[in-house]
């Protein structure tokens, strides 16, 4: 007579989309026979052990389904004849508690509730019959829990050994902020990363952005060959009549034996990073909960700071990839920054790069061995793996074009050859990429020319009145032909703006409907600027050596930069080394800049905070210290909502008593302003120590205009 703990059983597990090959390949090492796969779903006939193997090892299954019974099933009443036929008193006893789920397929039956609630009756009514009770239902780890699947009228009935999601692990804490990879899936990013083909001892596994710290968790248990459900104390089957007890220990002890022979390996390190400090407390609780705590090192630190570990190694890793457009544009850039790190610092690792933008793969300028499709819930995702490396550098330099000028608009073409060949030598000489080369210097040329490392802006000032329009617009396009000679630059590398006197909104209106963001570089510092779309690309030229200072004098310190616009000189203060930062606008837009900014940098989290409010008010709310406040406040502006005017001649001398309030005692505030008539309020100076700087804030590109901005240090007293 066939034992019936020995019969073969048609079993099914359910994965997340992608992963199917992968657990194919476990239920074959379980003994599983006649595998098949769909999407999501992996079959097999097997013995008891087979699926017991499936529950307490699996990797990557979601689910585990023993087959119970499969017939047509057009219409509800059907439904409830084909579910009366099934000997229910063979998986479960009166005194037992169950759950009917389903779910339906091209089916008659259309509603999913009111066909579990027929499978339940046809369970309750065959047990009245019989012995005078019915088991209770319990949604909730009943003792066993049955699954109705109905396609195309065919109804299929199973026993849920798994009894809950078998991602669930058990080491998991409840946290907030960004629900983490589930560990299926985080396991199956790890094996397909490389982890089990590497010599893994050998290797450091490495996650800059650890989060919760799923993936290092999961590279462990695979690296330790720990059972993923030893920790579970529920699973489908225990309630189950047909269960036996002696084989599931039987499996559990291999487990626990072989889980004490991983802890006698040599282990590799295994290194997690997270700028966020909720995280990486989330991450050490969750690792010391999985038994790991002496296995596995997390640390907060900025994505920026990463530098080579190890020799060898593998780094895997979710980026943050955002839901607005705003978050989506910042992960954009942080996997720039994700990228360009990885090949400078980690020349010969592994890469394995989960992220849910395939365009993402793109930015980060590596060439990838293969692109995995995954699937993060209903998010369809990729994961990159290939081998970092490093780029040969390859400084841009202009070249140019001495031989053959036009002859109209020579008098310029001249002057600006000059002027190219002046500035270029300057700006290599110190390491300056981005600055201007023509300031007007020709009344009759009424533009300006700069540089942003291959790209050249030229702008128009409007002409005085007198100036015919048409002899102004010739003269225009005179210096574009100079320019483009000189420079042999294309069009698509010469972007033109026009500046003249607005009012209210119009100066910050787009210049064209087109938006294009270009990475430039300032010192340490990777910047954002737009030449299409605004009248300012996004970095102010003439406060270079200001946002150098700052770079230069931060370490350690906590920095404030008020009317912040696109942080560039946050950017610069994070890059040198600033314990804080905090940059606060009205503006949205340029928040999001400042955003896109510091992720293009490596930084971001809670060391780093972007503020949305009108800085007047905020001065007098914040109640914050800080040891170097920056600010260049508007000339003038208007705030619709609160109503206010600010008017940077009328209220400075309250916006700097505000700021200094802000200040630490031996700390330092940066005022600038670019209103040509500005006059500093003189009773300032009787308050605080003042030292005009202008001199030197203003840099060699701009020296023929002394007047484009003033620049102040205040201090407070030491008495």
């Amino acid at each position: 007579m066939e034992n019936k703990y020995n019969r073969e059983y048609r079993l099914t597990a359910s994965c997340a989309a992608g992963l199917e090959e992968l657990l194919a390949g476990e239920l074959h090492s379980f003994g599983a026979k006649d595998v098949e796969h769909a999407k999501g779903l992996v079959t097999w006939n097997g013995s008891l052990e087979s699926a017991y193997r499936c529950c307490l090892w699996s990797r990557y299954a979601s689910r585990v389904f023993l087959s119970i019974a499969s017939f047509a099933a057009p219409d509800e009443d059907v439904l409830y004849q084909g579910a009366l036929e099934v000997d229910w008193s063979q998986l479960i006893s009166v005194s037992d508690t169950f759950a009917v789920d389903c779910s339906l397929s091209r089916s008659a039956i259309t509603h999913s509730r009111f066909a579990a609630l027929r499978v339940k009756d046809a369970l309750v009514d065959q047990f009245r019959e019989q012995c005078g009770e019915r088991p209770s239902v319990a949604v909730d780890r009943p003792d066993i829990r049955i699954r109705l699947y109905i396609h195309e009228n065919q109804a299929s009935l199973s026993l849920d050994l798994s009894g809950e999601s078998l991602h669930r692990r058990g080491y998991r804490s409840d946290g907030g902020g960004v629900a983490p990879l589930k560990e299926s899936l985080a396991a199956a990013i790890v094996s397909l990363a490389g982890w089990q083909k590497m010599d893994s001892a050998k290797n450091m596994l490495l996650d800059p952005m650890c989060g919760s710290g799923t993936l290092l968790i999961e590279a462990a248990l695979i690296f330790g060959d720990v059972a993923p459900g030893l920790s579970r104390s529920y699973f489908g089957f225990l309630g189950w009549r047909g269960h036996d007890s002696s084989l599931w220990q039987s499996l559990v002890q291999e487990a626990v034996e072989r889980e004490e022979a991983g802890l006698t390996k040599k282990w590799p390190q295994m290194l997690g990073y997270d700028a966020d400090p909720r995280a990486v407390a989330l991450a050490r609780q969750n690792i010391e909960k999985a038994g790991l705590d002496d296995r596995i090192v997390v640390k907060q630190n900025q994505l920026a700071h990463l530098r080579r570990p190890a020799a060898k190694g593998l780094l895997v890793t979710n980026p943050p990839y955002g839901e607005r457009l705003a978050e989506k544009d910042e992960a954009e850039q942080l996997h720039r920054a994700l990228g360009r790190i990885c090949k400078e610092e980690l020349d010969g690792w592994q890469l394995g790069i989960f992220t849910s933008n395939p365009d993402f793969g793109d930015r980060m300028g590596i060439k990838w061995d293969s692109a995995h499709r995954l699937y993060n819930g209903p998010i369809n995702c990729r994961l990159f793996c290939g081998t970092a490396r490093r780029d040969e550098p390859q400084e841009f330099s202009w070249q140019m074009v001495t031989e053959g000028a036009p002859a109209e608009g020579a008098e310029f073409g001249n002057r600006l050859r000059k002027n190219a060949k002046k500035m270029l030598k300057w700006a290599r000489k110190n390491g300056i990429r981005c600055f201007r080369i023509y300031d007007r210097d020709l009344p009759d040329y009424n533009i300006s020319v700069d540089c942003y490392e291959k790209w050249l802006v030229v702008t128009e000032f409007a002409a005085p009145a007198t100036i015919d329009e048409k002899k102004a617009a010739d003269r225009f396009r005179q210096s574009l032909v100079q320019i483009r000679h000189l420079f042999g630059v294309r069009r698509d590398r010469v972007f033109l703006k026009t500046r003249r006197k607005q009012k209210g909104k119009a100066q910050y209106q787009k210049q064209s409907s087109r938006q294009k963001m270009h990475v430039v570089r300032e010192g340490d510092c990777y910047l954002l600027v737009n030449f299409s779309d605004y009248l300012d690309t996004g970095l102010f030229l003439d406060h270079r050596n200001i946002r150098l200072r700052i770079g230069r004098e931060i370490a350690g310190k906590r920095f404030l930069n008020l009317f912040g616009y696109t942080g560039s000189v946050s950017i610069h203060a994070a890059v040198g080394g600033a314990a804080t930062t905090t940059t606060v606008d009205l503006s949205r837009k340029y928040l999001d800049w400042a955003r896109m900014n510091l992720a293009l940098n490596g930084f971001g989290g809670l060391a780093h905070e972007m503020i949305k409010a009108d800085c007047v008010q905020w001065l007098r709310e914040a109640r914050g210290e800080y040891d170097l406040i920056f600010m260049d406040p508007p000339t003038f502006s208007n705030t619709k909502k609160e109503r206010r005017v600010f008017d940077v001649q009328r209220d400075h001398r309250q916006l700097i008593e505000q700021a200094m309030n802000r200040l630490a005692a031996d700390g330092v505030l940066i005022f600038s302003t670019n209103f040509r008539r500005f006059k500093m309020d003189e009773s300032i100076e009787k308050y605080y120590v003042l030292r005009n700087i202008s001199r030197d804030s203003i840099p060699n590109d701009f020296s023929r205009s002394s007047k484009i901005h003033q620049c102040w240090e205040i201090r407070k007293n030491s008495v």
